[in-house]
């Protein structure tokens, strides 16, 4: 991959107006809708938006990395994870879906909850910060005719600020613990393909051997955000109420923290992630989709290297995805740079090439 500073055209990517005071990236010119849906946990961008063109790659994750001949490329250096085809594969081919692969914060806490809150401020990093003033509230008071929503069960920090934004909950979320139907499930799903058989049954026989206290992380990561199944469940209602009278919403998911048998619970949740996606835009129907971007984010991303337990930990360069009827996608955007040993960030993760302020932001 040639390392190419691709500002201006991510700048480009959306009809995105510029209003008074605020430079919004993920808004259309009419009758705009705006969701922002937070992967609560870090989700792994590296088995999401696979780095096929990377032999250090797969030198890096011998049992968990996405095949090559499975991985769905979008261009030479990048795959789509194959559990996505059917639901965010057409997204892309009708150049609604851009994805910003080494997006994040400047913030190197590797922690959830300090990482979250930076996002969700939208405020500078270094001296104090304001805990009552949400990046989201203060866009609320800046767009006419604003009309905010958090799909949560509880007002999130984005939301937090001088003017009052209601939230409803779409269905608790619940703790990421052993689910033998789900697991059941899934080892019928890939009982037939050879290349994932294995490993989605390691990772379930991993995931049973997750101890009490990497459990209660990845409860406590996601903040009571609902789960992957509560989404897909209540993504529809959210697409109902935006059509009749929210226009920047709101809604988070739960557990995303995969430091054990990542493989098969994450193609899980992607899967069902895609679904939910899915189901929103056709809920909304065509002419309104043309006027929704649904902005994907994460606190960070995880290891580019596999640990013991064929899981990934905590690290810091993410992929943001941009979703709508109106967005120029079928593009790969923002600053990259090749996936080797030389590129990454402290020896173990993604960098920061495009920061989470400028993408909203640019």
């Amino acid at each position: 991959m040639t390392i190419i500073d691709r500002r201006a055209v991510l700048a480009a990517a959306l009809a995105a107006p510029m209003l008074p005071g605020v430079r919004l990236f993920a808004a259309p010119a009419t009758a705009p809708r705006l969701l922002i849906l937070f992967l609560r946990g870090a989700y792994d961008s590296a088995s999401t938006l696979v780095p096929i063109g990377s032999s250090f790659y797969y030198e890096q994750r011998p049992t968990i990395a996405i095949p090559r001949n499975a991985a769905i490329g979008l261009d030479s250096d990048w795959g789509l994870n194959p559990v996505l085809s059917p639901t965010l594969l057409p997204f892309w081919k009708a150049r609604q879906l851009a994805v910003i692969p080494f997006a994040g914060t400047p913030d190197m806490s590797r922690s959830h909850f300090e990482t979250q809150d930076t996002i969700e401020l939208g405020q500078p990093l270094g001296g104090r910060r304001d805990a009552t003033s949400g990046f989201m509230n203060r866009l609320a008071r800046e767009l006419a005719g604003a009309n905010p929503m958090a799909f949560t069960d509880r007002l999130p920090l984005a939301f937090r600020g001088a003017l009052a934004v209601p939230n409803v909950r779409l269905t608790k979320g619940g703790a990421p613990a052993a689910n033998p139907r789900r697991d059941a499930m899934l080892a019928k799903m890939y009982a037939q393909d050879t290349a994932l058989k294995a490993p989605v049954e390691q990772g379930i026989a991993a995931s049973k051997e997750v101890s009490a206290a990497l459990v209660n992380e990845m409860v406590t990561s996601g903040r009571g955000a609902v789960s992957a199944n509560g989404f897909e469940t209540g993504v529809r209602r959210i697409a109902v109420v935006m059509k009749g009278r929210t226009n920047l919403a709101f809604a988070d998911i739960g557990g995303w923290d995969t430091h054990v048998g990542q493989k098969g619970p994450l193609d899980y949740r992607l899967g069902v992630l895609g679904r939910g996606l899915a189901s929103f835009a056709e809920e909304l129907g065509p002419a309104e989709w043309r006027n929704t971007t649904v902005v994907v984010i994460s606190e960070f991303g995880r290891t580019l290297r596999e640990n013991g337990a064929r899981g990934t930990d905590h690290g810091h360069g993410t992929a943001f995805w941009v979703l709508g009827g109106n967005v120029r996608g079928g593009r790969i955007l923002g600053e990259q740079v090749k996936v080797t040993r030389a590129t990454l960030n402290q020896d173990r993760d993604f960098p920061v090439l495009n920061e989470v302020r400028g993408v909203l932001g640019g």
